[in-house]
């Protein structure tokens, strides 16, 4: 980036000399008398100016450009060439979420499913350093997105999860270990996993607290939210005629083993959200948890600009002394 600057600029003061020079030059011309008087001047009627008249103040007016020039040479103006190198120390994070039936209980608007779709996103939003990807359970687990930085493509993914595209349950191990096998080979500084899930382990052939202490091996850090309301969530189902009904559903999450899990991590920690505004609370915490480290790296370099004011200066000094010892000689 180009700047320019001054090394005194307070000589740039001496520039009030200008409007003075033009003022007393203005001044000067108005009171200056003919050197020829006349009582009449009709014999010069129709006498066009020439050009030398008409230029009669191009000498004076190459005199205040030296001065100004030659001020703003004083004042030693200087031209700053500076660059930034950043580098960015990335974090790989794996959002690996429950698409089982039970994320339509609508204790959460539109659904828990909905609202923690437009939560990650926005949480990947915030996070343009960051690779990140997408991992989604039931009864079975399965990769969406591997590791990318392309958040494009993943908010695309994200926005057309729905439930029942694989078989029913909540297979914790299974979508943790899945996560694990997309971040482990990851060289990045900082390793993470954000499992949410709303139900209990019922499904799968992972142990979960086994795969969050496979992660601690890697050096994965583990965040667990657990999502639905206190007590009951009011869930849809369809009748044999296709109309939407809604029963009161127990809100069933095992806290403790999701906090065991989280544990078994270094600096793993669980989250309950109750509502969307809980869990974006949540998410907006472990955005600032985990924050990228950026080291810049700043150089600069100063050059003087005097030469071309002094140049500028001389050329119109030298043009001064040449017409007005030349063309405008009388």
């Amino acid at each position: 980036m180009n700047s320019i600057t001054f090394a005194h600029p307070w000589y740039l003061l001496g520039l009030i000399i200008v409007p003075l020079m033009v003022a007393w030059y203005i001044w000067r011309y108005r009171k200056q008398d003919a050197a020829l008087q006349h009582s009449d001047i009709a014999v010069f009627d129709g006498i066009k100016k020439s050009l030398r008249v008409r230029l009669r103040w191009l000498p004076y007016a190459l005199r205040v450009v030296a001065v100004g020039a030659m001020v703003v040479a004083l004042a030693r103006p200087q031209s700053h060439l500076s660059r930034q190198e950043m580098k960015v120390e990335g974090i790989d994070i794996v959002i690996a979420t429950d698409i089982s039936g039970s994320m339509l209980a609508e204790d959460f608007k539109p659904n828990r499913l909905e609202a923690a779709k437009k939560v990650a996103a926005d949480f990947i939003e915030g996070r343009k350093n960051d690779r990140m990807g997408l991992v989604v359970f039931a009864g079975e687990a399965f990769t969406q997105v591997p590791l990318t930085i392309d958040h494009h493509v993943l908010l695309k993914q994200l926005g057309g999860l729905k439930s029942g595209i694989v078989r029913d349950g909540t297979a914790l191990g299974d979508g943790l270990a899945t996560a694990i096998n997309r971040i482990k080979d990851s060289e990045a500084k900082s390793k993470v996993i954000i499992l949410l899930t709303d139900g209990v382990n019922n499904q799968g052939s992972v142990d979960p607290l086994s795969a969050a202490e496979i992660a601690a091996m890697y050096g994965i850090r583990l965040y667990t939210i657990g999502v639905g309301s206190l007590g009951k969530a009011p869930y849809p189902f369809r009748d044999q005629f296709g109309r939407v009904h809604y029963q009161n559903i127990d809100v069933e999450i095992d806290e403790q083993l999701m906090q065991q899990m989280a544990a078994a991590t270094d600096d793993g920690r669980y989250f309950r959200a109750t509502n969307k505004k809980a869990l974006e609370q949540i998410f907006n915490q472990i955005d600032d948890m985990e924050k990228s480290k950026i080291d810049v790296t700043q150089y600069a370099q100063t050059r003087d600009e005097q030469a071309p004011w002094l140049w500028l200066a001389f050329a119109a000094m030298l043009l001064e002394v040449l017409v007005r010892w030349g063309w405008f000689k009388s």
